[in-house]
């Protein structure tokens, strides 16, 4: 007895849908790898990015290739080396106080005060020391006019600075006591306070640059024990401060 082919049941979907269905399947999961690496590519970037940034690789890894400058490179490069040039061309602060030193003790040659005048470089700056004799009477706090072209000199050469000047009064140990002058303080301090009062009031020079200080007679150069000494001890010194010096290691 022959069997009957048994038909397809009608029931479920066509074949061709099935493989359509997994085709569809296949391609969605497809385009979600695909979505789903390109998310990380972008994280991975910014972080690359991120890091480079960072770390300047390329100011550590600059290019094999020489890149040529542009015209406005040059002309900057041209520029700062000029800069550079200029100020290799500039006298240094401490070149500068030799100069103005050599220049006041030429000026010192040719009026003849060698012999009174003294011009010193110490750690302080460029000291200048004035007798009374050549800038005061005694026991007088006014400017001579005999001292006027050495302070007119002085003044040209401190116009060209802007360094601090620090004017010092000093006194030999006799004591003064009058109505202007109660003591040897009040003195060094009035003399101090004349000479810095020419520079302000006849060249207009900063006030701010100086400072008046008057010592009395507890700095003197010699000891107070004759005419001769306290000639020496009646002074007035003026410093041309260096930049470099703390005035408070000394005290002054």
């Amino acid at each position: 007895m022959r069997r009957k082919k048994s038909k397809p049941s009608g029931k479920g979907a066509p074949l061709w849908l099935v493989t359509y269905s997994d085709l569809v399947t296949l391609i969605l999961v497809f385009f979600i790898l695909l979505f789903a690496m390109s998310q990380v590519d972008i994280q991975k970037f910014e972080a690359l990015s991120k890091s480079l940034k960072e770390r300047q690789i390329f100011d550590f890894y600059p290019s094999a290739i020489p890149l040529e400058p542009s015209s406005d490179q040059t002309i900057e490069g041209e520029e700062e080396d000029g800069g550079k040039d200029k100020e290799q061309e500039l006298p240094k602060k401490g070149d500068r106080l030799d100069q103005l030193l050599a220049e006041i003790n030429g000026y010192i040659q040719e009026t003849g005060l060698k012999d009174v005048v003294v011009a010193t470089r110490t750690e302080r700056g460029i000291v200048l020391v004035l007798p009374e004799q050549i800038i005061f009477e005694s026991g007088a706090a006014e400017i001579l006019d005999n001292a006027v072209p050495f302070l007119e000199r002085v003044s040209s050469l401190l116009i060209k600075i802007p360094n601090v000047v620090k004017v010092e009064g000093h006194t030999d140990n006799r004591p003064i006591h009058n109505a202007k002058y109660p003591s040897n303080w009040e003195l060094s301090s009035a003399r101090a306070s004349s000479v810095i009062r020419y520079f302000i009031d006849i060249h207009h020079m900063a006030p701010e640059r100086f400072i008046a200080t008057g010592y009395s007679d507890t700095r003197p150069v010699a000891p107070n024990d004759g005419p001769e000494n306290w000639e020496k001890n009646r002074r007035v010194e003026i410093v041309i401060m260096d930049p470099a010096y703390d005035d408070k290691e000394d005290g002054n």
